[in-house]
């Protein structure tokens, strides 16, 4: 089973907000994940990001790849270099 850490949408139109979740890559963006890692709220002015260190460092540590964009935002909370 190949994880990931990536984003799933949630929130209404026009104002999203997102969970970082742990998740089989192989399944689609709002199917049933393994662990929410975290949170981000694009709409707040800055940007909101609450991610849980540990269990994001358990999981790349098990070899969970991150996407893109979640791999940016590890890396301005200072988890991954």
């Amino acid at each position: 089973m190949a994880v990931k850490l990536r984003l799933t949408r949630m929130g209404k139109t026009h104002a999203p907000f997102y969970r970082i979740v742990a998740i089989d890559g192989r399944k689609a963006r709002g199917a049933e994940y393994l662990e929410n890692v975290g949170t981000y709220d694009p709409t707040k002015n800055p940007a909101e990001i609450n991610i849980n260190a540990e269990a994001a460092k358990k999981w790349l540590k098990n070899g969970a790849q991150p996407t893109d964009t979640v791999r940016a935002l590890l890396k301005k909370q200072g988890i991954i270099e």
